[in-house]
């Protein structure tokens, strides 16, 4: 990451992070994107632990793509553990817009440490990006997506 411009910032909007970036790793057209979006298996970490060396020097956002699950592929559940902590969905997944057209799903997590149901909540907090399948685009039944690490303090 040494050769980036003096000032530059990676903060890429909901569209384009589905549109352009998590598209184009599907389709496999641009192998450059790890360069901004590295490939990350996050549940190997705890959220404090994550390389954000890897990362574009954001202190507080962190992108990462992370290959679905093989249970989630069969249409089952993702495990989101980690060594001594989850993470866990809340609320209700929200829809990612271009021109009017849903093209992917937002989910948003928080880390709890222990184990569920007794697990004690964090202040991290990690946004998942899912695309939607359209006609351009390949099945996503072997999907990465892309992950949003929020830092709070």
């Amino acid at each position: 990451m040494d050769d980036r411009t003096p000032g530059f910032r990676f903060y890429p909007t909901e569209e384009e992070l589905v549109s352009f970036y998590l598209h184009n790793k599907l389709e496999g057209t641009r192998q450059d994107l790890d360069r901004a979006i590295p490939v990350v298996d996050i549940y190997k970490y705890n959220p404090w632990d994550l390389p954000r060396e890897l990362c574009q020097g954001d202190p507080e956002q962190w992108f990462f793509f992370f290959p679905r699950q093989e249970r989630e592929v069969h249409g089952g559940r993702p495990n989101r553990l980690t060594t001594i902590g989850y993470w866990k969905a809340t609320g209700s997944p929200g829809y990612v817009y271009s021109n009017n057209r849903i093209i992917g799903v937002k989910r948003t997590m928080v880390f709890y440490t222990g184990r569920a149901p007794g697990g004690r909540k964090t202040e991290w907090k990690m946004n998942e990006y899912k695309a939607i399948a359209g006609e351009d685009s390949s099945s996503t039944s072997a999907a990465p997506k892309v992950y949003i690490k929020y830092m709070w303090d």
